[in-house]
């Protein structure tokens, strides 16, 4: 049984589609199904899995448009301006300005048919924002609100509610779960209970909850290092563990999760043996293209991701652009896992098949959210021809 992926309706000249930076004739090698294009009038499941990389960029760049810009041609489909962590405290100001001209600027253009969104340090800084944003309310998708707890969150919560009645547009809240009442094992149950009732309030308006893991490795001294992943440190793998349990469920109740950031893109003196088997990029004649991703630290990034979609995460905040294509390529759906899903959702009765593939049973009932899920994915990042990997996939896209 095969089903195509149809396009959502989407606001015309502001519709932006996955991989367009390829050329055609590369689309159509590496994709049975091509992405479909989405905007920020989406429904908030699909915008929330268009997300994919999420590239940071400092407010107080004195470029910021045109950084937004050039990224956007890259293929970077989400970015957040960033008015706190980036930004010096006498900066603040300068950096909230500069945002504000930036989404200004950009309004009328492709560009504004990014997701994007400001990442601020309070709640006053959002009704701010606002109060000053003129034609660059079309470019805005929303806030970023890090640091987020069941005692701060909803004066957060509220301003943006403020915020899209006098702008007149939906705006949507990703809230970042990084504090301490919730790395704490003692307190965490509770805290993440009282998220959860305060997000169910606002789901229309909650696009995908973040996790901030660096400052939680900071409460404890830790920086990981770039041999290892993040779930390979305890307290933090197991607060990760904790979001998706409480807040990552298919019952409806639930949000897409999105994954924390990779810290490393450049050499160093390794401890451990590169993450990458070679046969893949054998059998794909990208072999030399492995060893620039084993010298950039992108196989541990590489390694990250997989195991963010193993438990449950979609997507990815990143901090350089080389973190871009790797998140992407890996969010693509494969044909063997496109068809999989195809043929548990054709079944109504459940009961068990037989892959395609002959390589393992397809259960109709427990894989039907999974399923569900891998749709949805497809749509937004594609399909692979079969026989197309996420090499072949990472390798046109560094060859841009």
């Amino acid at each position: 049984m095969t089903r195509h992926l149809a396009a959502p309706e989407c606001r015309v000249g502001q519709a932006l589609t996955h991989f367009h930076q390829l050329d055609p004739q590369t689309r159509e090698r590496l994709f049975l199904h091509p992405p479909t294009p989405f905007a920020d009038t989406d429904p908030r499941d699909r915008l929330a899995v268009a997300l994919g990389a999420t590239l940071y960029v400092p407010g107080n760049r004195p470029d910021l448009a045109e950084t937004i810009t050039r990224r956007c041609d890259e293929g970077v489909m989400s970015m957040v301006i960033d008015l706190e962590d980036a930004v010096a405290d006498d900066q603040v100001d300068v950096a909230l300005a500069g945002a504000v001209d930036a989404l200004d600027r950009l309004a009328g253009t492709p560009t504004a048919g990014m997701l994007l969104f400001v990442r601020v340090r309070t709640a006053s800084e959002i009704r701010a924002i606002a109060a000053t944003l003129g034609p660059g309310v079309t470019a805005l998708t929303g806030f970023v609100v890090p640091k987020f707890t069941a005692a701060t969150g909803a004066e957060s919560l509220a301003a943006v509610a403020e915020a899209s009645e006098a702008l007149g547009k939906d705006l949507y809240v990703m809230p970042v779960l990084e504090s301490p009442v919730l790395a704490y094992r003692e307190a965490r149950d509770t805290e993440l209970q009282s998220i959860a009732t305060l997000l169910a309030a606002h789901r229309q308006r909650v696009l995908a909850v973040r996790v901030g893991a660096t400052d939680m490795c900071g409460l404890f001294g830790i920086r990981r290092d770039r041999d290892l992943t993040i779930y390979d440190v305890r307290v933090v793998s197991d607060v990760i563990a904790s979001i998706v349990n409480y807040l990552g469920r298919m019952d409806g109740t639930g949000f897409v999760i999105t994954g924390p950031v990779w810290e490393y893109f450049a050499d160093h003196e390794r401890m451990f043996r590169p993450q990458l088997r070679e046969t893949p990029f054998a059998e794909h004649d990208a072999v030399r293209f492995r060893q620039q991703l084993v010298s950039r630290d992108l196989d541990g990034l590489l390694r990250e991701i997989a195991l963010d979609h193993a438990n449950g995460i979609q997507g990815k905040t990143v901090i350089h652009p080389s973190h871009v294509a790797p998140v992407h390529a890996l969010a693509t759906v494969t044909h063997e896992e496109y068809h999989d899903a195809i043929d548990v959702l054709g079944g109504d009765a459940g009961g068990v098949l037989a892959s395609g593939y002959g390589n393992k049973m397809n259960e109709l009932k427990p894989h039907r959210d999974w399923a569900q899920r891998v749709v949805l994915r497809a749509s937004v990042f594609g399909v692979t021809n079969q026989g197309v990997t996420f090499v072949d996939v990472l390798t046109a896209l560094a060859a841009r």
